[in-house]
Parts: structure tokens; C-alpha cells; sequence
């Protein structure tokens, strides 16, 4: 199991400081004032501080560790020293492992958690019975398990709460890509054929005032002002999200690109028989398909089909497009998916380029 590092482990590490002071200080007193040896009263002293430092230390590993196996040979060797210092100070100190046992029960998974506190249960338990003790010191027991089971509910609760937070997190994440993926699309497709139509209109402007015919140069500066300021609008909505694209308009600003670049125009006049569902996404295929006829087709006759689920692009181009689809094909892909719809685009046998979205 693994959590977030940081804050967390530092508030485990006051928190276990409290419950340390609270315990471990007056059994380490008991020992110095008790009449063993000064090699036992060290050596306990000694178990009793690694004990304490390990409760404070080991569970903050166990809290970052990616490693199942390894937290669960820590914590079994934490509770073989808890269970060393028991034995040795007696079993009206059983109380001490509550600190070990606590601690498994909420970061080891269930079975684990189970196991081990299980086995320290057992063998306090056999100790006890075996010296007799059991009805004098056999309350801790009762303790000991009852606090087991509480932590051992806490610790499958952290671990839902921790597999919702990750959840969140991943859910958020997608979130964020398909919002980039939404505008590098959207951006595509209002900047590639604005700029394109706006580069069309700029060099017949300039062409024009070659031909010393201003007066219809300044209609063409006119229409790239416009141009210029749609698609800064067109920029600001798809930013903020809330940008919808018509067919209809589609379709008359394919007719005056073409117009423009002087392609001949086989359009549709009307778009009611395609379904309403669709208009939107088949009006971004349009824009796409007639940029591509703009920049690469080097095409004088351009021909716009629509069916109630299907759109089709033809031009007597060159045939360009053939090979690894580009970005524009690739956005295309990404607006049909979700409307179980596909996109054909390639080469035709007599000449030309044909571009087909259909939705099953």
C-alpha cells in the first residue's frame, strides 16, 4: 500500500510521540528502580527505546513502501521485539502491544493485519495460561483485540478513502487531457481555415491592387477584417468552452472560400436532411476537408454530398493526403468516436481526393 508522503507521515510522527510518552517513560522507570541486574536493566532499557523508535518510525515506512512483503517482515519483527520485552518485563506488561499490533491492523491488508496480531494473541495468551496468569492479566487481552478490531476497520476505511483520492486524481487527470486534446482540436480547426481563407483573400487583395482595381481589393481587405475578427471570436469561445459550430454556416463559408480561390463550387443548399445530432461535428468535418482543398488540393472543382448520416468531400485535385494522417484527419477521428462515426480520406483511381464521415 502506498500513500502521499509529506504531511501526513509528519502528523503520524507527533501523534505516535504522544502515545510513546504517555506508556514507554513509566515502564523504563519501573525497570531502572526494579531489582534486576544492571546488565537487564540496560539491555531492557535498551528494548524498550528500539521498541518506541521503531513504533514511531516503522509504520511512516510502511505508510510510503510499495512493498507488501517487506512491510510485513518489518512488522513481524516489531512484534517479535514487542513480544521479547513482554516476556521478559511479564505478562502484566502485555499491554505494550498495542503499539505493534495497532499499527498492523491499520496499514497491512486484512488477512495480514489478522495473522500477525492473531499469532501475538495466541502466544500471550498460551504464555498467561501457562503461567497461570491468565485470570489476573487476561483483561489486556480483551483490550489488546478489541483495539485490534477497531484499527483494523480505521485501516480499511484509510484504504477506501486513499482508493477514492486516487481515483479522484485519475479522474481529474483525464479530465485535464481531454480538455487539451478538445482545444488543440478545436484550435486546428477555426485557425487552419480562417488563416487559410484569410491568405487566400489577402494575395487576391494584393493581386488586385497590382491590377490597379482598389476598389475591389479594398472588398476583399474588408472580408479578411472580418475573417480576423470571427476567428478571434471563434478563439475565445473554443477557450472557454462553450463554442458550437453550425453546418448551415459551415457550408456558406466553404462556398465563399471556394469562391475565393476560384474552385467551382458543387454545394448543398439546404442541410435539413442530415440529422440534427450530427450537423455539429459534420460541420467540423466540412471546415477540415475544405482547408485541406485549400491548402493541398491545387483543385478547380470541389463537389459537397450530405446524407442523413454522411458527408461527403470530392475535388479534382492532385490526390494529397495519402500517408500518415495529419492532425486535422486525427481531431476529425476523436469528434466521430463518441458518435460510433469513421472518416475515409484518400486518393481516387480517376484523380481527385475524396473525404467520406459516415455514422453507423
Amino acid at each position: 500500500m502506498v500513500v502521499r508522503r509529506g504531511k501526513d507521515n509528519t502528523k503520524w510522527f507527533w501523534f505516535a510521540l504522544v502515545f510513546v510518552l504517555l506508556y514507554i517513560p513509566s515502564v523504563i522507570y519501573e525497570v531502572v528502580v526494579s531489582d534486576r541486574g544492571v546488565v537487564a536493566r540496560v539491555v531492557l532499557v535498551l528494548l524498550l527505546v528500539a521498541y518506541a523508535v521503531g513504533w514511531m518510525v516503522v509504520p511512516r515506512w510502511f505508510w510510503s513502501s510499495g512493498s507488501e512483503n517487506l512491510n510485513t517482515l518489518l512488522a513481524v519483527g516489531l512484534a517479535a521485539l514487542g513480544l521479547v520485552v513482554v516476556y521478559w518485563l511479564g505478562m502484566s506488561y502485555a499491554g505494550l502491544m498495542v503499539y505493534i499490533m495497532s499499527s498492523v491492523a491499520v496499514v497491512l491488508k486484512p488477512w495480514r493485519a489478522i495473522l500477525i496480531d492473531g499469532t501475538v494473541l495466541l502466544a500471550l495468551a498460551g504464555t498467561m495460561f501457562l503461567e497461570q496468569d491468565l485470570a489476573i492479566d487476561g483483561g489486556q487481552l480483551a483490550t489488546l483485540l478489541s483495539i485490534s478490531l477497531g484499527m483494523l476497520a480505521v485501516g480499511r476505511m484509510i484504504r477506501a478513502n486513499m482508493a477514492l483520492s486516487a481515483a479522484q486524481e485519475e479522474i481529474a487527470a483525464m479530465a485535464r487531457t481531454e480538455e487539451r486534446s478538445r482545444l488543440a482540436r478545436d484550435l486546428h480547426d477555426i485557425l487552419g481555415h480562417s488563416l487559410t481563407t484569410i491568405a487566400l483573400k489577402a494575395g487576391v487583395a494584393r493581386r488586385l491592387l497590382e491590377s490597379s482595381s482598389p476598389d475591389r481589393a479594398l472588398e476583399e481587405i474588408r472580408e479578411v477584417e472580418h475573417l480576423s475578427r470571427q476567428a478571434l471570436g471563434d478563439v475565445r469561445t473554443t477557450v472557454s468552452g462553450y463554442r458550437e459550430v453550425s453546418l448551415s454556416a459551415e457550408v456558406a463559408g466553404a462556398r465563399a472560400a471556394l469562391r475565393t480561390a476560384g474552385v467551382e463550387a458543387d454545394l448543398p443548399h439546404a442541410v435539413d436532411n442530415v440529422r440534427p445530432e450530427l450537423q455539429g461535428v459534420f460541420g467540423y468535418v466540412l471546415r477540415e476537408a475544405i482547408t485541406n482543398v485549400l491548402r493541398h488540393a491545387a483543385a478547380t472543382r470541389c463537389s459537397v454530398r450530405l446524407g442523413d448520416t454522411w458527408l461527403e468531400v470530392w475535388d479534382n485535385g492532385r490526390g494529397t493526403g495519402v500517408g500518415t494522417p495529419g492532425n486535422g484527419l486525427k481531431g476529425l477521428e476523436e469528434r466521430l468516436a463518441p458518435h460510433g462515426g469513421t472518416v475515409l480520406a484518400g486518393p481516387l483511381d480517376d484523380g481527385g481526393y475524396r473525404l467520406r464521415a459516415e455514422v453507423a
